[in-house]
């Protein structure tokens, strides 16, 4: 990621060399953060959108169907195993990964930044899910629930968080000096783990299809938004001392 911010910055500085002889230096940090906040936004305008028609017909028919589809294959291996997907998806779930990928991060990587980051990004999720829950104010779905619920709907705080979270992880995997068949594992894992959980709220009948759809491309935006944020304080902080 950091290559390709520097890229764009070495483009602009290039583009703007040729039409304007005398800039200022900064213009093309500047052009780089646009380009930035213009992704973020963009995936803000699609969440927004479909918090506009959470109470329209066709939603309300894309819920139902994919609602009746998932709970059909109702059984008792399945609700345990989504049971224990759902619950690593909660408060102390979270708890258990965060601290074993905090003794990861500083006894085998060294990096203490990893876990300042993996920190920022659960305050974030978490804070802008209840904010989020507050101004939509959607209520559960009327169905049988197998896990016990207590907050609002839209969007769905595990679909959400796992997102950012396990999503985070996911790029942090990428950036990890292991061999390539360690990452794909992790990868992969993780992926599934994410739509594991999505999943497993509609199952469980304690989320709409489309309270999932909401939570993930919330989640999805700050991943990118972390990312794209973390790499361009580091590309500004190495440009600085040069």
């Amino acid at each position: 990621m950091q290559k390709e911010i520097k890229l764009i910055i070495n483009k602009s500085r290039e583009f703007l060399s040729k039409k304007f002889p005398k800039y200022n230096e900064k213009l093309p940090y500047a052009i780089t953060v646009l380009i930035t906040l213009i992704v973020v936004i963009s995936g803000i305008k699609i969440f927004v959108e479909l918090t506009e028609n959470i109470h329209t017909d066709v939603l309300g028919t894309f819920d139902t169907k994919i609602t009746e589809y998932i709970i059909s294959f109702r059984n008792p291996s399945l609700t345990n195993y989504f049971t224990f997907v759902t619950e690593v998806g909660d408060a102390l779930g979270y708890l258990v990964v965060f601290t074993l990928c905090s003794l990861i991060f500083y006894f085998v990587f060294k990096r203490l930044k990893y876990i300042g980051q993996l920190v920022f990004v659960l305050f974030l999720t978490l804070t802008s899910n209840l904010i989020l829950k507050q101004i939509v104010n959607r209520a559960r779905p009327t169905l049988e629930h197998l896990v016990t619920v207590e907050t609002l709907s839209y969007p769905s705080g595990h679909a959400m968080t796992a997102m950012a979270f396990y999503g985070f992880l996911i790029y942090l995997i990428t950036t990890f000096k292991i061999k390539k068949v360690f990452k794909f594992i992790l990868i992969t894992l993780l992926a599934t783990l994410i739509l594991s959980i999505g999943i497993s709220r509609i199952y469980l009948g304690v989320h709409f299809p489309s309270d999932i759809l909401g939570g993930f491309i919330a989640g999805f935006v700050w991943v990118i938004f972390c990312i794209l944020l973390l790499n361009l304080l580091k590309v500004f902080k190495t440009d600085s001392k040069t």
